[in-house]
């Protein structure tokens, strides 16, 4: 079966190698993000996206945690919207039916 890409990367001293921009937008991953290397008998070695089970997102969590330590070392930075943003944000949302519990259905980019 013939290839759809070839891209050649070099092992450092460190035994690490980048992944071609391109093959990461082939498999759909960015930074953060997991590949599996699949070595078969014949010495073919496949590479795929790791899908992580836990639905935990590190670069999320880190954005979180970074939230919260700024909230935790700063709660004086902490304030109500004004109320015309406030009127503002009801006004557009207010024919908006949300169930958060609702699966998530498609592709979604964040």
């Amino acid at each position: 079966m013939p290839a759809l890409l070839k891209k050649v990367s070099t092992i450092t001293e460190k035994g690490q190698i980048t992944v071609p921009k391109s093959v990461r937008e082939a498999l759909g991953v960015g930074y953060g993000g997991r590949v599996a290397f699949y070595v078969a008998e014949s010495g073919e070695v496949s590479i795929r996206k790791e899908v992580d089970e836990s639905g935990d997102d590190p670069v999320i969590d880190g954005f979180l945690s970074l939230l919260a330590k700024d909230l935790a070392d700063h709660p004086n930075r902490i304030q109500a919207f004004p109320p015309q943003l406030a009127a503002c944000i009801a006004e557009l949302v207010n024919d908006v039916s949300v169930d958060l519990d609702e699966p998530l259905l498609g592709d979604v980019a964040l």
